[in-house]
């Protein structure tokens, strides 16, 4: 693999289409960059589209999203109807308060780790726009869904050296259908201690505790501090007690390791203390970085790397760049649209890095790129999961005119307890609500699905959970997505009508 200044993309024209349509391997990394392939120019026709959705409304309803996961009992301000108290013995069989968080997906189980990697997502992009989230009146209800998060992560660290990671088993809820208000499958724990680390686990619960801690600095500053108290804990365990997290498998492996967790916390802990020994941290460890192709619950390379481009003055520098073409990412089959929506918040994050710090885009070969040219491809991936995609429909439910109707979900394929109260048990459930042909009696407005495959195209089938499921990290890469659209789609406007105004 030939060293490059550019990440490049595999690319492929769809027959019909007149763009690319599907992207294979798509890099952003810190150090360096390596060619795959020769350098693609950007398909400009594509992505400089004149399409402006309701962002604010696809904002709104992905925060929305995070009120149907909520497990535990719900409060007053509840908005999502069809949901009712549940798992309220979440931790009873060792005696500790387990009550509340997330379920993760379309299932009833609560996986610390990918759920701490949502409320770190929620946080940054807390941090990074709120004004532009404020300016709609959503902050509220973003802060709202990030402390859903947070005080489930402080119960569950029982000890310094202790945190719980996982409530449910997987193996178990995944045989049954049923609404998480009527489950009575075991609600089996996992935890990660000195004896038995994780320190991914740890780590990205550290990050989630210390991104949050800024989210609620101004706000609520004793809450913050117990925040950031709680995470430099959690740090130290991941970092003393190094080990691999493999408690959850199959479900959720680690395959990148833990030194990603550790960076990303670090860099965290830097912007959330100002402590210059999370700085020393990062550059004594630097060397850990990696090429890589995503940025998910896995692997955070890319993540961290766009954090310290943003903290961190001298790594402004070293963040060359990378080279992209239009169409909708594509990294795998399997919830595709995790990788987009995760990918997109980085690149807008990338082009504000480039404006705050007055860089002329970047040079890929022969071709240069503008911060306004990352972005607007960027806008274009948004665009494409809201209808602009050769299905002609959202991938967020509730969004639009047209979009799935059988998402993958146990609590929104069967009627809510006040509609069918009657207890629906886990068989009955597969054979009245699983293999129905019909829509989802209730709408999870906001509900990010995987996404279409390889060919963009998409069946609407409850039982395709690698197409139709939604999930926790999906929808909290989407609010860091959709966000900075808020205030770029009212300035589209403004100069639209400016330089056309002899039009009308």
């Amino acid at each position: 693999m030939p060293p490059s200044s550019c990440a490049v993309i595999e690319s492929y024209k769809i027959m019909g289409q007149g763009r690319i349509t599907r992207l294979g391997v798509w890099g952003l990394i810190l150090w360096h960059f390596l060619a795959r392939n020769k350098v693609t120019a950007i398909d400009h026709e594509g992505f400089c589209s004149t399409t402006t959705f309701a962002y604010r409304d696809a904002l709104g309803k992905a925060i929305l999203f995070f009120e149907g996961q909520r497990s535990g009992k719900l409060p007053e301000s509840q908005r999502v109807k069809w949901r009712g108290n549940s798992a309220l013995s979440d931790g009873k069989p060792e005696n500790v308060n387990l009550i509340g968080g997330y379920y993760d997906a379309g299932d009833n189980v609560k996986f610390g780790w990918p759920m701490a990697y949502s409320v770190s997502l929620l946080s940054w992009a807390a941090v990074e726009y709120q004004r532009e989230i404020s300016s709609v009146n959503q902050l509220g209800y973003l802060r709202g869904a990030i402390r859903w998060g947070t005080d489930f992560i402080l119960r569950a660290h029982t000890s310094p050296t202790t945190l719980y990671t996982q409530v449910g088993d997987g193996n178990a809820d995944h045989q049954c259908w049923e609404r998480p208000e009527d489950m009575d499958t075991p609600r089996t724990l996992s935890r990660i201690t000195s004896d038995s680390p994780g320190s991914e686990a740890a780590a990205e619960s550290a990050a989630a505790l210390a991104s949050a801690s800024i989210v609620f600095k101004k706000v609520d500053s004793i809450y913050s501090s117990r925040l950031l108290n709680h995470s430099k804990s959690l740090f130290e365990f991941a970092d003393k007690h190094r080990g691999s997290y493999q408690a959850s498998c199959p479900f959720y492996c680690s395959y990148s390791g833990y030194q990603d967790e550790l960076l990303w916390a670090a860099a965290w802990l830097y912007k959330a203390s100002e402590d210059n020994k999370y700085l020393d941290y990062v550059l004594s460890n630097q060397g850990w970085s990696q090429v890589v192709s995503e940025f998910s619950w896995d692997n955070k390379f890319a993540g961290a790397q766009m954090l310290l481009a943003k903290v961190i003055k001298e790594f402004k520098r070293l963040f060359s760049g990378f080279c992209f073409v239009g169409g909708l990412l594509y990294i795998r089959d399997s919830s595709n649209l995790q990788y987009v929506t995760s990918a997109t918040m980085l690149l807008f994050l990338y082009s504000k890095t480039l404006n705050t710090a007055h860089i002329n885009g970047l040079q890929c070969g022969s071709a240069h790129f503008s911060a306004s040219q990352i972005s607007a491809f960027a806008k274009s991936q948004v665009d494409y999961i809201l209808g602009k995609n050769p299905m002609k429909m959202s991938y967020m439910a509730g969004f639009g005119s047209k979009f799935p109707l059988q998402i993958h979900h146990r609590g929104a394929s069967i009627p809510s307890i006040g509609a069918h109260p009657a207890k629906v048990s886990c068989n009955d459930g597969y054979s009245s609500y699983y293999h129905s042909s019909n829509p989802n009696p209730n709408v999870h407005v906001g509900a990010i699905v995987g996404g279409p495959d390889s060919n963009d195209q998409f069946k609407d089938l409850r039982t395709d959970y690698s197409h139709a499921e939604p999930t926790t990290y999906m929808n909290a890469a989407f609010v860091g997505s959709v966000a900075p659209l808020l205030a770029q789609s009212e300035q589209e406007y403004l100069h639209f009508f400016q330089t056309n105004r002899q039009n009308y």
